[in-house]
């Protein structure tokens, strides 16, 4: 069940949030700039795994941790960009094929994990620089059909918490 909603992702209760990213990125823009300085230790681990496992557009990785409040955090990144041509550059444009091979590697995780909700942006639109008018059908045929509620953050508005239905009841 995915639902668009207006808001701050990082203000999501979703049990589990979903950014994109590129093979070695450092995380400097965006959402995911936001998410490394909320959680250092995420994007360590992050980089650690791309030196030692150097993974390939259209893959995806994930994390567990813990928050400021104990809570515990599900990060899953779906890399959906070219990496950057040298260190420290800008990851690479983002390709639709990667993002159906990331988003169809996402459906099996979220099969086999069930987590109760689940909080992403509009993938690859960012700094991917894809039309959301490519990108929503791939993430409908992807994930349109599973039984968790999908809460879609096509429209950023900093500070504000979404209208996260169905998540209320979680």
């Amino acid at each position: 069940m995915i639902h668009e909603v207006t808001g701050d992702l990082l203000l999501s209760r979703a049990e589990m949030l979903v950014q994109g990213l590129a093979p070695n990125d450092d995380c400097k823009q965006g959402l995911a700039r936001a998410l490394r300085e909320r959680f250092p230790s995420m994007y360590k681990d992050f980089r650690h795994w791309c030196h030692q496992e150097n993974p390939a557009p259209g893959s995806l990785w994930s994390w567990r941790g813990v928050d400021a409040a104990g809570k515990q955090v599900r990060i899953v990144a779906l890399l959906t960009q070219e990496p950057p041509a040298h260190k420290g550059g800008h990851p690479g444009k983002a390709h639709t094929e990667y993002l159906n091979h990331a988003l169809h590697e996402l459906r099996k995780l979220l099969i086999s994990d069930r987590p109760k909700s689940v909080a992403m942006p509009a993938l690859a639109t960012g700094v991917g620089r894809l039309d959301w008018e490519h990108v929503a059908p791939l993430l409908r045929t992807q994930l349109g059909d599973l039984q968790i509620p999908i809460f879609v953050y096509a429209r950023y508005a900093p500070g504000v918490a979404a209208q996260e239905p169905i998540a209320t009841a979680l």
